[in-house]
């Protein structure tokens, strides 16, 4: 079997498909720190949840249900709330922590990224136009 025919046969089996997106993604990962935990825990049931997690991931990349996979994706992301940078991708929402701070605007509430470390800075909200001061 040549070394890309593996791959083509990957893709032409999971056209049609879900294919990996947050939820399942967060399931395996959470089955890994399951496995690691089991490792000391040694708690049988810790490695039963986690092959759940597996076998329900494994079925959301596989299903070919579109729309409610989606729905349920979308779900799991608006559950999420403000941890939602930080599971989708948390080297990013590392690296945006330490270079941005966030505040709201005294108006409207809206939130504005302004960069750390500036001083003072006079700030103009992008959905109202109120200007404020806030130390960056």
């Amino acid at each position: 079997m040549a070394s890309g025919d593996w791959q083509r046969k990957a893709v032409e089996w999971l056209r049609g498909r879900q294919g990996p997106d947050d939820l399942a993604v967060f399931c395996v990962n959470l089955a890994i720190v399951l496995v690691v935990v089991n490792l000391f825990a040694r708690v049988g049931a810790l490695g039963w949840v986690a092959l759940a997690l597996v076998a329900y991931a494994m079925f959301r990349i596989q299903s070919k249900n579109l729309g409610s996979r989606s729905r349920e994706n979308a779900a799991f992301l608006k559950a999420l709330g403000p941890a939602r940078p930080w599971v989708q991708n948390p080297r990013a929402a590392w690296r945006e922590l330490r270079t941005y701070r966030h505040v709201r605007c005294t108006s409207c509430k809206q939130k504005v990224r302004v960069p750390r470390g500036k001083g003072k800075l006079r700030v103009t909200c992008p959905k109202c136009g109120t200007k404020f001061e806030v130390k960056a």
